[in-house]
């Protein structure tokens, strides 16, 4: 499940970031509820505008605090329905709920983390752009390494053109 925990993570980083990569590496047939959902054309195409606008809505000076409740409570939402679909990618994944779960907790995580790197950037470099934009290429790096096809050359099952 350590997957599951991951693109949670991603989702407290940047909301809309781990259920676009979870929509954008998963075929639309798939037989799980949760992945077949977020791999439609509709929600793969508003996952991914949300992703981008989140990156660069981020960076601007009125973005309320992630911590916030109208933050946070997206954030957890976002985390456990990416890892829902996840874990329906794969046989014998765990049950959408324990996944739900686990990337819920993930996303709390990743949002008090991320806060906590922006506030110490922000002490340190006198504006937390650099750590917005550190914070930007960790979360992409972590969505591409929990969501990325398979190594052996072989697209995982659910991955799009599979």
């Amino acid at each position: 499940m350590i997957r599951e925990v991951l693109v949670g993570v991603v989702s407290g980083l940047r909301s809309q970031l781990g259920t676009a990569a979870v929509a954008l590496t998963t075929d639309a047939a798939e037989t799980s509820r949760p992945a077949a959902l977020l791999a439609s054309r509709p929600a793969t195409a508003l996952a991914s505008v949300g992703a981008v606008g989140e990156l660069v809505g981020d960076k601007l000076p009125r973005t309320p605090s992630r911590l916030a409740p109208a933050g946070l409570v997206p954030r957890t939402l976002f985390g456990g329905l990416a890892a829902a679909a996840l874990a329906g990618r794969r046989p014998g994944g765990p049950p959408p709920a324990v996944a739900a779960t686990m990337g819920a907790a993930g996303a709390v995580g990743g949002s008090f983390a991320g806060a906590w790197w922006r506030r110490t950037a922000h002490d340190r470099a006198g504006t937390d752009w650099p750590g917005a934009v550190a914070e930007d290429l960790l979360a992409l790096a972590l969505a591409w390494t929990v969501c990325r096809p398979a190594r052996n050359g072989q697209k995982p099952s659910g991955a799009r053109g599979a």
